[in-house]
């Protein structure tokens, strides 16, 4: 089984892949109009209207071979699920909530707090800022220094 599901998901892959290739050579509506205008899209590889034809039926090809691999896979994916548990997943019961593995602390749990008082948050370090002593002292107040 799995063999044709790997061989199902690289054609669909490879269905894909021509697809969007050919979707990207097509020209748009507005071409043919300046096609008649002598704007130079007439002398493409397939001729003036044989690429339209050859192309749009190519991408519904490639469409449909997309469309029924994606089928098939689904219908491949939900068959293993299905036979996995013997139910519908509207019959499935839900997963329990994950319990905490340690209790939140308390404030009697803390070490130095009394029971019921709100602990202490120890204040941020101080930054301490070193400089080389290359460096001219920095201008107080704010001020520009001069050059």
């Amino acid at each position: 089984m799995q063999f044709w599901m790997t061989l199902v998901l690289a054609v669909q892959l490879l269905s894909a892949l021509a697809m969007i290739g050919l979707v990207l050579v097509q020209h748009g509506k507005g071409a043919d109009m300046g096609a008649s205008f002598g704007s130079g899209a007439s002398g493409s590889l397939f001729g003036a209207s044989g690429s339209a034809n050859f192309l749009s039926r190519s991408t519904a090809v490639c469409a449909t071979v997309f469309f029924v691999c994606t089928l098939a896979l689904a219908y491949a994916g939900g068959a293993n699920r299905g036979a996995a548990s013997g139910a519908s997943v509207l019959d499935r019961p839900t997963a329990p909530a994950v319990a905490a593995s340690a209790p939140a602390p308390t404030a009697g749990s803390i070490p130095g707090t009394a029971p019921g008082a709100i602990p202490a948050v120890p204040p941020a370090p101080a930054a301490t800022q070193t400089t080389p002593a290359t460096t001219a002292p920095a201008a107080s107040g704010g001020a520009i220094p001069s050059k």
